[in-house]
């Protein structure tokens, strides 16, 4: 039957090694790394991510005009596509009306199916080209938690490597420190001469 005690690395013991002191404090340092620093990491990365998302929004909706406009067909030989945000589309020609410069055509990407005559809406940049539409606040808090996630399990699992290294040099330091120690000893045990 084994028989656990805790904390015996932190008491004074003929068996303890400065191996065991160094694996405690490590032990406590990955502890307070990964339950305080990572979580903190995680929400300094979200904090700026979430900054840098919602400065992009701002100025996608600055740069980017939605337009009503209806669809006159599709343009030869377009295909079905996927673009931001899952929904298919295909390219068409559309028309719209801007107030002082009349009717306006361009080639845009509408939804999949629109058909002939319906209205839809369509969204250019500055310079005419027809564009998804801007970041959303949805997409805005996705980036934010995923930089955030990922921040926070990358610092834990860079926690644990580094732990995981220590441990295994104080490992090899440990088994040093006895065959040391047992090389003193054996002499006085078994008679015999080293």
């Amino acid at each position: 039957m084994r028989t656990r005690v805790r904390g015996w690395r932190w008491r004074h013991s003929p068996l303890r090694r400065r191996s065991d002191v160094v694996e405690a404090w490590t032990v406590l340092a990955v502890a307070v790394l990964v339950l305080v620093g990572a979580p903190l990491v995680g929400i300094a990365a979200g904090s700026w991510a979430h900054g840098q998302a919602q400065a992009v929004a701002a100025e996608q909706r600055a740069e980017r005009h939605r337009v009503r406009a209806e669809v006159m067909g599709r343009t030869d030989g377009s295909r079905p596509t996927a673009q931001a945000g899952g929904v298919r589309g295909y390219r068409a020609s559309v028309r719209w009306t801007e107030p002082g410069e009349g009717t306006r055509t361009a080639t845009a990407r509408v939804p999949v199916n629109a058909q002939r005559g319906e209205v839809v809406d369509v969204w250019f940049d500055a310079r005419g080209r027809n564009v998804p539409p801007p970041v959303d606040g949805t997409a805005v808090w996705q980036h934010t938690l995923t930089v955030a996630i990922c921040a926070g399990g990358g610092t834990v699992l860079a926690v644990l490597l580094v732990h995981s290294v220590v441990r295994r040099a104080a490992l090899r330091r440990r088994l040093a420190e006895w065959e040391y120690a047992w090389a003193r000893t054996e002499p006085q045990w078994t008679h015999r001469r080293a």
